[in-house]
């Protein structure tokens, strides 16, 4: 049993942090300015496009995406350091292309789509979303009601999605849908491919989520879709869905395992530094049980997490290792920031500091890609034999 990274792995998060260091954290000034006015965190469009330059010239582009169409096609292990890293920083910025959509498109294009879709997301040319949730169906995929039908060779789709991330400005949705409502999530719900600007896609409003994000309510009225845009087997759309969830799942844990280490490094820091009543924060009690738990946890979480992606590059069933380093992982975080932020005191409470946006960004996460009690009931169902 091996703990280490391989040495090529280590030396891309090696990288990455570097990279963080001297392009991402200069920009969090800017970045807590403008979600402290209210107005979208996102880059401007000039610094946006020098850290793609930068980013692609150090070759951090397409890192699990196949070598042949220009990725590094990197092991599930080798991305949770990348994402360890990037989380560091409350500067929002992903490598091109967001893993999650790439590999639910790896595991499911033919040739002509790998053409049309695939190669231009992995060159960083297009960007992608995908429309899952709806309203009143929530953490439960297989309760979606929105139809796709036949008409010839093509299929029209009509439904109400919701919680969509860049649904306004993504090139392609990848767009799931009922097409036998007897089977639903045991065979009846396929993937379709919806450009921008497909006549009946209609973004219906944005929805203002805390910590600056945006996220899109759409509505699908007749929305005729090619038939070749049909993504995959018909009806066999659930399971690389969840390979894309999954993929996002352990992506999540391991953004939760950076934040939470520079929120402890951030107490680590400060305590010492901070005397109240004749002796430093760092003598007391308290902070110094915070300190010893953040650190014996988040050691906890990243063996987690690393485990986990193992054994899916193993090609192992991680389903219930999955739910329970999304659970683990970003409660422990959510906690880990909390007490960062206690220990600062009224500075913990400003937006001068990333905590707040940590903490906002941790609140969202423990309910989207499906709530921390979901994950603790998968865990529990299968360990109680009700999950066969």
């Amino acid at each position: 049993m091996d703990f280490e990274l391989a040495e090529e792995h280590r030396m891309l998060k090696d990288l990455v942090r570097r990279f963080v260091d001297d392009e991402l954290m200069p920009l969090e000034a800017g970045v807590l300015a403008r979600e402290a006015a209210g107005q979208e965190r996102s880059l401007p469009a000039a610094d946006l496009a020098r850290i793609d330059a930068v980013s692609k010239r150090l070759g951090l582009w397409g890192l699990d995406a196949p070598e042949d169409i220009g990725g590094a096609d990197l092991p599930a292990v080798a991305m949770v350091g990348v994402g360890e890293e990037l989380a560091r920083t409350v500067t929002p910025y992903t490598l091109p292309p967001d893993s999650p959509n790439l590999r639910m498109l790896m595991a499911t294009v033919n040739e002509r789509q790998r053409r049309a879709y695939l190669e231009p997301y992995v060159r960083g040319e297009t960007i992608s979303a995908i429309g899952v949730s709806e309203p009143g169906a929530g953490a439960d995929p297989a309760a979606m009601t929105t139809r796709a039908d036949r008409d010839g060779d093509d299929w029209i789709l009509n439904g109400r999605k919701i919680w969509i991330s860049r649904a306004e400005e993504a090139d392609f949705t990848i767009m799931m849908a009922v097409t036998d409502k007897e089977k639903r999530g045991r065979g009846g719900i396929s993937a379709f491919l919806v450009d921008k600007g497909t006549p009946g896609f209609n973004v219906l409003r944005p929805i203002p989520m805390i910590g600056g994000v945006v996220t899109y309510e759409v509505a699908l009225e007749d929305c005729r879709v090619e038939g070749w845009k049909l993504l995959g087997a018909e009806g066999q759309g659930f399971v690389p869905m969840q390979l894309r969830l999954g993929t996002r799942r352990i992506e999540m844990a391991a953004w939760s395992v950076g934040m939470a280490q520079r929120a402890l490094d951030m107490i680590c820091e400060y305590a010492p530094q901070r005397t109240t009543f004749g002796q430093p924060l760092s003598e007391r009690q308290a902070i110094q049980w915070w300190v010893a738990d953040a650190a014996t946890r988040i050691h906890a979480a990243r063996l987690m997490t690393y485990d986990c992606a193992w054994k899916l590059d193993q090609g192992r069933d991680v389903r219930v290792e999955i739910s329970m380093i999304k659970a683990y992982a970003v409660e422990m975080a959510w906690e880990v920031v909390d007490h960062a932020m206690q220990t600062f005191g009224a500075m913990g409470m400003t937006k001068d500091l990333p905590l707040q946006m940590m903490a906002s960004k941790l609140r969202t996460m423990r309910i989207y890609d499906g709530p921390t009690e979901v994950h603790k009931w998968v865990v529990a169902r299968n360990l109680l034999g009700r999950g066969r």
